[in-house]
């Protein structure tokens, strides 16, 4: 694919989705299915249905549906997309432009994990295959923030983290307007940026940090509830949507 001149003379865009197209791009996307429950007691169902994740106006959207009045397990649908088996990269430049939804209860995410992953098809478990966290927002907490994060697993094999570091918009809310969510993964390091600036960096050179060494794929879902994201009650707004204009994968022509 060309450079793209915007990004740097010394980054060539290896793989993008514009969702330019009448429907999802299923040769770049899958659409994973699974009960409520099966990640963080989170209370949603993830479904391959086109009303959870469909294109309208060139961009994709995400749409967390409340099935019922009732506020539970099992009550609402919506959907985790990813590029497993069909796109995997080491090192580079993601960038997208999406707008994110809100609400008690809501915890929408951009983010990645190892190719080797158990989950989909690899023969790791997790933390062991590495996560990284682009971006996730809590509506319970607040709808102004988003959270940069990554999980592996330490040299004795427990669970680390980074810990989670936040960047607070000065006005508004995400669900207000686009932004633009950047990671920039390289040997060394890994760093995030939200609307060019720069707010969280991890140095990843020491032997704890082998998983970030390897190929990830991309995910982009909405959960409602969770473990750690609260949840929805009498308060929370559904539907709720995250619309995603564009994703861009850079890397530099010596990778």
């Amino acid at each position: 694919m060309k450079r793209d001149d915007q990004i740097g003379n010394d980054w060539n865009l290896i793989w993008s989705d514009e969702f330019n197209g009448e429907t999802l791009d299923e040769t770049k996307w899958s659409r994973q299915v699974e009960k409520a429950g099966r990640f963080n007691e989170e209370w949603q169902r993830y479904t391959n249905n086109t009303d959870n994740a469909y294109i309208e106006n060139n961009q994709l959207v995400i749409k967390a549906i409340h099935k019922s009045d009732v506020h539970g397990y099992n009550q609402y649908t919506s959907a985790r997309l990813h590029t497993a088996g069909k796109y995997t990269f080491k090192y580079g430049k993601i960038v997208a432009k999406i707008k994110l939804p809100f609400s008690q209860g809501i915890w929408p995410a951009f983010w990645m994990l190892g190719k080797n992953i158990d989950e989909n098809g690899g023969d790791t478990p997790w933390p062991f295959c590495g996560e990284i966290d682009i971006l996730e927002l809590y509506g319970t907490e607040d709808d102004a923030v988003v959270e940069a994060n990554l999980h592996y697993a330490d040299l004795k094999g427990k669970h680390k983290q980074m810990g989670a570091k936040s960047y607070q918009l000065k006005e508004g809310i995400f669900a207000n307007a686009f932004h633009i969510f950047e990671l920039d993964w390289n040997e060394e390091h890994i760093s995030w940026l939200l609307d060019g600036k720069a707010y969280a960096s991890l140095d990843i050179t020491g032997k704890e940090f082998s998983e970030f060494h390897r190929e990830f794929f991309l995910l982009l879902n909405i959960a409602v509830g969770g473990t750690y994201a609260g949840r929805p009650d009498k308060t929370s707004i559904f539907p709720q949507f995250m619309y995603v204009d564009w994703i861009r994968v850079y890397q530099k022509e010596s990778i």
